[in-house]
């Protein structure tokens, strides 16, 4: 059985606890993720701290599969990079998001200094992916994938591999409820880019 969100607090840092329920500025987060490179950390656009801790074996080889697919495909393609869980990024509400995958186009991460590449970067993903893992609070994935969509994403995966299910979002679209596909395709914005999604559902 998966252990919930509180018998999985003994394992936080106190400071990050502490923090959950106090504004924390970009700076101040930037400090958080040096010190705590272990943990998987987001800003909120209300300054909200939110942790998550290292996931379980059968998700991290999920998404390592997820990552796998998505970067075979972007190093034959070339019109765009590749991002896996560590990248993060400053969406423009101010919220510092990280994606289980996310996938931006060569024009855009071409804009970027060579710091900003080095940093929580100014900018959206054109797609982002995230794998729900069972620790993940469903409605706050769901919020989550809105975000992406209102501050410039084009399109988004959620994948429950619990319920066997594709959450495809675009912005200005009604979110489309794939259930238990073997394959799910990202064209036209990613063109021949298809997931197999045959290994994510294994029991």
């Amino acid at each position: 059985m998966a252990r919930n969100l509180t018998q999985l607090d003994e394992y936080i840092p106190q400071e990050l606890i502490s923090l959950r329920h106090s504004l924390v500025t970009p700076e101040q987060f930037e400090r958080l993720c040096a010190e705590y490179s272990d943990w998987r950390l987001e800003l909120t656009s209300t300054g909200e701290l939110i942790v998550m801790p290292p996931t379980g074996l059968e998700t991290s080889r999920l998404n390592l599969n997820l990552t796998y697919q998505l970067g075979a495909w972007c190093r034959q393609d070339r019109t765009g990079v590749c991002l896996d869980s560590n990248g993060g990024f400053t969406l423009p509400n101010g919220a510092i998001r990280s994606a289980d995958a996310a996938w931006i186009k060569k024009e855009k991460w071409d804009s970027l200094t060579e710091q900003q590449k080095a940093s929580f970067a100014l900018i959206c993903p054109d797609f982002v992916v995230e794998l729900r893992s069972p620790s993940n609070n469903l409605t706050q994935l769901y919020l989550k994938m809105f975000e992406y969509m209102e501050n410039g994403a084009s399109l988004g995966w959620l994948i429950d591999p619990f319920k066997r299910q594709v959450y495809v979002y675009q912005p200005g679209e009604e979110v489309v409820i794939l259930d238990n596909p073997e394959t799910v395709s990202a064209d036209p914005l990613l063109p021949g880019f298809t997931l197999n999604l045959t290994e994510l559902w294994s029991e």
